[in-house]
């Protein structure tokens, strides 16, 4: 074992303070990554506070890990000192079950292994994520981060990024498919910049005008207004995606209502309280309300490439790790554009 410093929480709903722990040796198929930017993900706040049951402390937050590789293992193939590296949301499965056979890694039937606040496979040992100097990672879970990425900004794609490319891929977003966007906060931004570039017609939906001309800049072709009934009304029967990054309350049946057939409107930021809602309303048009949730390491490098190709990375705002909890109550306050993204060598 060796020693590393990083930031974390020691109780449930405590602040985020200096912390020493150990990291285990690299092992025959393990990496280990400096890290040297870690993003800030509105869960690692959830969880922190234990909104999501039953969590792990002391809790090293971070799943959207950027860094170089600094050491390999001896059977390790996929990587070299020297390469860029990133590492997500998990970091390890049983490999056996139908689902990771099948590429599907992320929807182990026996537990894929967190990046933090879960265990090794071991089942005894935590694991403590990205607020940190360095994590050693099974080398098959981490990903190639493109090197013409800044990687400050290519950090929260490991979480923010695959969240919103997965839904899009999957109900095929494109070319002459129109794409609603929920939300311009850190899941929406990634998602209007991924179906601008994958060549769908976007739009934007918030409930404030203060987003617009960033919505526009980012490759948007339409903004609207929310809180306003009546254009809601105007938009039924248009949309074949909408991506629902929305946390808070919604009345989700206004939304469906702007489908056109065989439309699906997708969850992807957790609702605070369940939805209501008439089955009728998916009957006629056979519109489906869906869900979706990160993406496996194949899925997930395929978006890292993506991203690559078309240098999309965050819009986000470099803090030092002193500034982790001021960044949390701003993340609270919706006051960020888009993600805050920790400078690592302050820790």
């Amino acid at each position: 074992m060796a020693k590393t410093k990083g930031y974390a929480a020691k109780v449930a709903n405590g602040k985020i303070e200096p912390w020493e722990f150990e990291r285990r040796e690299v092992g025959a198929t393990d990496i280990s990554i400096d890290i040297e930017f870690a993003g800030i993900c509105h869960s690692d706040i959830h969880q922190v506070k234990e909104e999501w049951g039953e969590a792990i402390f002391p809790m090293v937050p971070g799943h959207e890990i950027v860094g170089t590789v600094v050491a390999v293992g001896s059977d390790v193939k996929k990587f070299k000192v020297g390469d860029i590296a990133g590492v997500g949301c998990f970091v390890d499965s049983c490999g056996t079950c139908e689902y990771c056979l099948d590429g599907n890694d992320h929807w182990c039937l026996d537990n894929s292994a967190y990046t933090y606040n879960g265990m090794e496979r071991d089942g005894v040992t935590p694991t403590y994520g990205g607020y940190s100097k360095n994590v050693v990672v099974k080398a098959d879970y981490a990903l190639h981060v493109p090197a013409n990425l800044d990687r400050a900004g290519a950090a929260p794609l490991l979480c923010a990024g695959i969240t919103t490319y997965s839904p899009l891929r999957h109900w095929n977003a494109g070319p002459g498919k129109k794409v609603a966007v929920m939300g311009l906060g850190g899941l929406g931004h990634m998602a209007v910049k991924i179906a601008v570039a994958m060549g769908a017609e976007v739009t934007v939906m918030s409930h404030s005008e203060g987003k617009r001309e960033d919505a526009l800049a980012m490759g948007a072709q339409n903004f609207v207004v929310t809180s306003d009934k009546e254009e809601l009304k105007k938009l039924a029967n248009t949309f074949d995606i909408i991506i629902n990054t929305v946390s808070a309350e919604i009345e989700i049946r206004r939304y469906v209502g702007t489908l056109r057939q065989w439309g699906s409107l997708v969850v992807v930021g957790a609702p605070g309280k369940p939805y209501s809602i008439d089955g009728s309303i998916l009957m006629g048009r056979q519109l489906s309300l869906s869900g979706s949730n990160i993406g496996s390491i194949k899925e997930t490098q395929e978006m890292l490439d993506f991203c690559g190709e078309h240098n999309i990375v965050s819009d986000i705002e470099i803090i030092p790790a002193s500034a982790i909890n001021e960044a949390y109550e701003r993340v609270l306050a919706s006051d960020v554009r888009y993600r805050f993204v920790i400078d690592t060598a302050t820790i």
